[in-house]
């Protein structure tokens, strides 16, 4: 009894003392850093949709270091690690006692060094601080390995080990290793793969691949084969059908080893350089691009590039989505990266630049869903001056009076500006960022009516979305190109079905201009609707359109805003839009043709077969149109009139002297005094009803006078040194093309004429009232401001 105390007391203190010891090992562990290179960031990855990398830039010590989740890497090559390196990883506290002993047993019998005892964690260990070989060192990195066990979990020990193990050169980690040897990442591989990753880390001077290293790595690979078949370590098919182990040695001697390094994927660069920064700190970008789209895109734009460069256009961006889940599909940031002479690693996708006429069939889908206006309704198109700004078409020409459809496909520019004055400027801009623009000026009153024209700027990326609502039934859905497993966005109503569907009936007719000249022979790909633009000067060509399932948007241009004659939507960046969608369309099947259906917010309504309006009693030939149920235009047709004639003279009677007379009811067209005041400019006229009898006063009755110019709020400014009588103000009015007008400034008769000519007011500074009454007394009033330029 007296003896076992003792022992008992030497015990307790022995515990005690292990516990300590424990207890400031514990304390040491977490108070002493971790290696500072645990922390070094790897390599960011762009992935395409299916997971493949795209782009993998260096990381920032120069190093291809990629850092990939465990559950992406093989589970076999998972399962060969552990048997050849570290059978009880999950096990041991960092330092496997057992290993240690059976190392230390078997190096005494054999009197030197054969068999060592590292555990993968210590071996990560001396990745993160590489010392010299010596007893100290490895006690130091026994330590630093029990640490990393008490600070990480064996999970995260295991994804540092894959991330920085060493392949030789600048490659470390078995994700940027197997892109490397093999050109795919280590999710799947095969037998001769594993042990080629397992053998070149264990001596990887010597067995990197280079033509010098061949034979040295294929030795090694086999050998390591042969061990890890021996330790059923090795993948031999699935149970029902396991290859013998010999043969799948045969197959990995027999297979070649790599005598260099490949490439690593550096595909899409405006894109993965843009998302980089877009998200700072983010290693793995997965996107929704599509490689096969991407690369198809890609070439399109190079083939097109060679013709383009030699027309001074040397920059140019295509957008591909798809537009189920608006998945971003393809995205060209320009036509070279490396062409470091015309701005080629600027990402055109995503700068903002003026569409040209490409925001037509928003504002005409607009107009519909306000019930401003319908495809079939006669609008003018002759010119306008607003203030300073005086809208022109494209080829100079003005054609009077057309069909709204008729101007959206021939993209006339006065009709659209005229829309944009009734729909409002800041209407038409939220419509915009309902479609999710983001780039507009927030200022109140910095766009004015040339925004129809492209007076404003916008993305490829922006117009592309645009584009998705018209295809989409008018709903705007957010464009997604990462991946970031948020479920997709609801699609916000940007237009009505209807009116979607009604302008994508008119962005699909094919008599217009901008239907490419080599698809007359070569023909469209199936159910196409585009448009295209060009911006004023000729520095920007757009085309954006839909197929069946994509819609796509092309950009051509220069970034240093040089302008090219060939820079023009329809001839430029037109055939590229339809080569795109031909390339990404479906193939080899029948597509259902959608568009045959009308939306049902749509309607049938009887109008007028000439302007499109409403008919009145005196249109006597009428069709059918659609029109919206809860927006049909209600103006009635202004252009038929019904007059009773005098047989014998011709000369219209009104109700008071038509006693006496032989006369008849005749129908005849009126054009309004605006358009007929741009004829007479043209040495043109138009046929005009007969003049009233004698005595007879024209029935019916009459709206007062309408003042055209000078428009509502108008501001005339003085260009100082110039005479005011060489700066003289237009004065028009819309009024019946018989009466005489009478013009009034600040109560003094300025003069007389017909509803359908011009009067000059020669301005002063000041506020100014102008009056103009027709032969019966109507009026009409409006306030204009004169200022002097300053």
């Amino acid at each position: 009894m007296r003896r076992v105390r003792p022992l008992l007391k030497k015990l307790l203190w022995t515990a005690a003392g292990l516990l300590l010891l424990a207890a400031v090992g514990v304390a040491a562990a977490w108070s002493v850093p971790l290696p500072s290179r645990l922390s070094a960031p790897p390599s960011v990855v762009m992935e395409y949709r299916d997971g493949t990398p795209a782009h993998v830039f260096l990381a920032p010590d120069e190093r291809w270091r990629i850092a990939a989740p465990v559950e992406r890497i093989d589970p076999a090559y998972l399962r060969a690690l552990f048997a050849l390196e570290d059978k009880r990883f999950y096990s041991h506290p960092g330092v496997d006692p057992l290993a240690v002993a059976r190392a230390a047993a078997l190096n005494v019998a054999r009197g030197r060094r054969v068999s060592g005892a590292s555990t993968l964690t210590m071996q990560l260990v001396r990745m993160l601080e590489p010392r010299p070989r010596t007893f100290t060192s490895k006690l130091v990195e026994s330590l630093r390995a029990v640490q990393l066990e008490l600070r990480l979990t064996k999970q995260e020990v295991l994804a540092a080990y894959l991330q920085f193990v060493p392949y030789g050169r600048n490659v470390e980690g078995v994700e940027a290793a197997a892109l490397a040897y093999f050109g795919h990442t280590a999710a799947h591989l095969s037998p001769a793969e594993i042990a080629t990753l397992l053998a070149v880390p264990q001596n990887p001077n010597r067995r990197f691949p280079t033509p010098e290293n061949r034979e040295r790595l294929r030795a090694a690979r086999d050998d390591v084969a042969r061990r890890l078949l021996e330790a059923e370590a090795l993948p031999r098919g699935p149970e029902e059908a396991r290859v013998p182990a010999e043969q799948v040695l045969a197959d990995v001697r027999a297979s070649d080893v790599p005598g260099g390094l490949k490439a690593f994927p550096r595909e899409a660069p405006h894109v993965a350089v843009w998302l980089r920064a877009q998200r700072p700190g983010q290693t793995r970008l997965s996107t929704t691009l599509d490689g096969g789209t991407q690369r198809l895109v890609e070439r399109v734009m190079r083939d097109a590039a060679r013709e383009l460069k030699a027309k001074g256009i040397h920059n140019g961006t295509a957008v591909v989505v798809e537009r189920e889940q608006g998945a971003v599909l393809a995205l060209v940031g320009n036509f070279d990266f490396f062409d470091a002479e015309h701005g080629g690693q600027i990402v055109g996708f995503a700068t903002p630049r003026s569409p040209g006429s490409a925001l037509k069939p928003l504002l005409y889908a607009m107009g519909i869903d306000q019930g401003l206006t319908g495809p079939e309704q006669l609008v003018a198109d002759i010119p306008t001056t607003y203030g300073g700004y005086a809208p022109r078409n494209f080829d100079g020409r003005f054609l009077g009076l057309v069909r709204l459809e008729y101007a959206l496909s021939q993209s006339l520019n006065m009709p659209f500006v005229r829309l944009l004055e009734r729909v409002g400027v800041e209407r038409f801009l939220s419509a915009l960022r309902t479609s999710g623009v983001t780039s507009l000026v927030p200022d109140p009153g910095h766009y004015g009516l040339s925004a129809a024209v492209g007076g404003i700027e916008l993305t490829p990326l922006e117009v592309a979305g645009l584009y998705v609502a018209i295809a989409g039934d008018g709903r705007a859905r957010p464009l997604r190109l990462l991946e970031e497993g948020q479920p997709p966005e609801a699609p916000v109503e940007v237009m009505s079905p209807g009116a979607a569907w009604l302008t994508r009936k008119a962005l699909a007719l094919r008599d217009r201009p901008d239907f490419p000249e080599r698809r007359r022979l070569t023909g469209l790909p199936a159910r196409v609707h585009w448009k295209t633009g060009t911006s004023f000067g000729h520095r920007d060509a757009w085309a954006a359109g839909s197929g069946p399932r994509h819609t796509a948007v092309v950009w051509l241009g220069n970034f240093n805003h040089a302008p090219s004659v060939h820079l023009v939507g329809a001839d430029a960046a037109g055939p590229v839009l339809f080569d795109i969608l031909e390339g990404v369309g479906p193939r080899g099947r029948s597509l259902p043709e959608d568009d045959t259906v009308v939306p049902e917010d749509l309607m049938r309504v009887e109008v007028c077969a000439y302007s499109g309006h409403l008919p009145t009693e005196a249109c006597t030939q009428r069709k059918h149109v659609h029109a919206r149920r809860s927006a049909v235009p209600t103006a009635v047709c202004p252009y038929h009139q019904r007059v009773e004639v005098d047989v014998a003279t011709g000369l219209s009677v009104g109700p008071t002297c038509s006693a006496g007379r032989k006369t008849e009811s005749r129908v005849f067209v009126t054009w309004p005094a605006t358009i007929r005041r741009w004829l007479e400019e043209q040495h043109r006229r138009l046929p005009e009803p007969p003049a009233p009898a004698p005595g007879c006063e024209p029935g019916g009755a009459r709206a007062a006078p309408s003042i055209v110019s000078p428009a509502p709020g108008h501001v005339a400014l003085l260009i100082p040194g110039v005479p005011a009588n060489q700066q003289e103000v237009p004065l028009e009015a819309e009024a019946s093309h018989e009466r005489a007008l009478t013009w009034f400034v600040d109560g003094a008769l300025l003069g007389s004429a017909r509803a359908d000519e011009r009067v000059w007011w020669t301005p002063s500074v000041g506020s100014h009232e102008i009056l103009v009454t027709d032969d019966r007394g109507l009026t009409a009033r409006r306030t204009l401001v004169v200022r002097e330029r300053r």
